[in-house]
């Protein structure tokens, strides 16, 4: 069974909403900032910079809403509605509409101001919706009373892998049967001392807090980690039976998913990427394509010293002799890394480019690192070369997951 994508939503550290967030990234405009806050001087902690969001869910959603969900959810609800809306609110049987959106941490605001409220004022003070709101599973939930989508909301938690692995369960369950349209995607609200903490003492955050905007180099010789971002991308899969049934506009095909674990350590890449590589052979194998009809990657490219490497040398295993036909995007060098929600957000971007025929650009990079050895875009977007249909996006997480979504223009 044919799926396709019928609607697109994101809040995100360049935009509000799809249309601004993808203008934002066409321009290579940097959504990190120095965070306005007193947590180096209270907390002692070494990186005061981050991807946060242009819009907070509170200038969008009601009071009672933000009251009840944690960051995280808010962000998925925001980005929901607006790919519901951009899919022409679709009617549907409830019983036939799936809500698959992830997260890689989950309520960490909630779980961890509840705790701050058991020590300073006592457990009868913690409010009754905690766990609610806390659990890695509630921003899809939400989605699913949202939309009455009944048949199953699920939450994979893959970390960085998250919001990718989401949309490939999606994927298979329109392929399956279960479903003929899934709301699905990635969300991540873990802007907060702790995390940002525990990143950074094991080394995997930049530290130029000197010069925010700059910080996300990928490929770069000087780059040195990772920056944390915030917001969610939520995508609207549907049967191509279905979408035509009721004439919607289509943007992007879905064709091939690839799924592999390295089984190597909890947060290192296998040093030579042989799972990354064969995540996205088996993509392609299941989407009946070959390398040559692969226009561009968006890749999962974080900055970090190591894992960027890794990953280029999957992609010019995979690509061979096409390697110089391929145009490598790496969108993290001007949103940060949304965790959860990087693979979603970072899927719309994919499906964006097709549509648009345009590769957004790489930021930030003023000296390649000479192992790259793949069309990298820098500073400024480039169109597709003409007769490659296709596009790759991967995402990695912590714990050796390893997704691929090749997605095709219609």
């Amino acid at each position: 069974m044919n799926v396709v994508v019928t609607g697109l939503g994101t809040t995100s550290p360049l935009g509000g909403d799809v249309a601004s967030t993808w203008e934002g990234a066409l321009a290579g405009r940097s959504g990190v900032r120095t965070l306005e806050n007193d947590w180096e001087e209270k907390y002692g902690i070494p990186v005061t910079f981050a991807g946060q969001l242009v819009v907070p869910p509170s200038e969008v959603l009601s009071r009672p809403e933000t009251k009840r969900m944690d960051p995280s959810a808010q962000m998925a609800i925001v980005a929901a509605r607006e790919a519901w809306a951009d899919a022409g609110s679709p009617e549907v049987d409830p019983e036939r509409l799936g809500s698959i959106v992830s997260s890689g941490i989950g309520g960490v605001w909630t779980l961890l101001t509840a705790w701050d409220t058991v020590k300073e004022r006592g457990a009868s003070r913690v409010l009754p919706l905690t766990v609610p709101m806390l659990m890695p599973n509630s921003p899809t939930a939400y989605v699913s009373l949202e939309f009455k989508a009944r048949a199953g909301a699920h939450a994979p938690v893959s970390a960085c892998a998250s919001g990718a692995e989401a949309i490939g369960m999606g994927f298979e369950m329109i392929q399956s049967g279960r479903a003929d349209i899934v709301i699905c995607g990635g969300t991540e609200a873990a802007i907060h001392p702790l995390p940002i903490s525990a990143f950074a003492s094991m080394q995997a955050l930049s530290k130029r807090n000197d010069d925010p905007a700059g910080a996300s180099r990928p490929y770069d010789v000087s780059r040195d980690g990772f920056v944390m971002g915030e917001g969610s991308g939520v995508v609207i899969l549907e049967s191509e039976e279905h979408a035509q049934a009721r004439g919607a506009k289509v943007y992007a095909r879905l064709l091939g998913l690839g799924m592999t674990a390295d089984a190597h350590h909890i947060a290192a890449p296998e040093p030579n990427g042989a799972g990354q590589t064969r995540a996205m052979e088996l993509a392609l194998e299941r989407a009946g394509l070959t390398t040559a009809d692969i226009s561009h990657v968006n890749a999962h490219a974080t900055s970090t010293p190591v894992g960027d490497m890794i990953e280029a040398r999957g992609i010019r295993s995979l690509l061979g002799a096409h390697a110089d036909q391929v145009l490598l995007s790496a969108t993290k060098s001007m949103t940060g890394h949304l965790l959860g929600g990087a693979g979603a957000l970072e899927s719309v971007f994919t499906i964006k480019a097709l549509e648009t025929r345009t590769a957004p650009p790489t930021i930030n990079v003023t000296e390649p690192d000479p192992e790259l050895q793949v069309d990298l875009v820098r500073d400024a977007p480039r169109a597709l070369p003409e007769g490659q249909t296709a596009a790759i996006n991967n995402s990695f997480g912590f714990g050796g997951h390893n997704v691929a979504l090749v997605f095709g223009t219609v």
